[in-house]
């Protein structure tokens, strides 16, 4: 299996996994139509686990880095968007 891009960065600092702005997710899902982060949790208290977040699998098929639902960017960022958190690394097919 090759390697999981990791989550470098992690805006919403209201979900569980998020700890000093980094994911402590096992692992996340970004999106179906949209790519929005699907592990978000919103959470006044947070995750003790140490590992940070990478990316288990995408349903973006729209995204340029997806591939057969496998994310290929070397990293992603989660930010904001509405009320929900979003894979802000998502580019759009070419």
């Amino acid at each position: 299996m090759e390697q999981l891009p990791p989550v470098n960065k992690c805006d919403v600092e209201e979900c569980f996994y998020n700890r000093q702005m980094m994911c402590h997710a096992p692992a996340i899902n970004v999106g179906g139509e949209h790519p929005n982060c699907d592990t978000f949790i919103p959470k006044g208290q947070h995750i003790m686990r140490s590992d940070t977040a990478m990316v288990g699998a995408c349903h973006v098929d729209q995204c340029e880095y997806n591939a057969d639902l496998t994310c290929q960017a070397a990293g992603i960022t989660v930010t904001h968007h509405l009320q929900h958190a979003d894979c802000a690394t998502f580019e759009p097919r070419k």
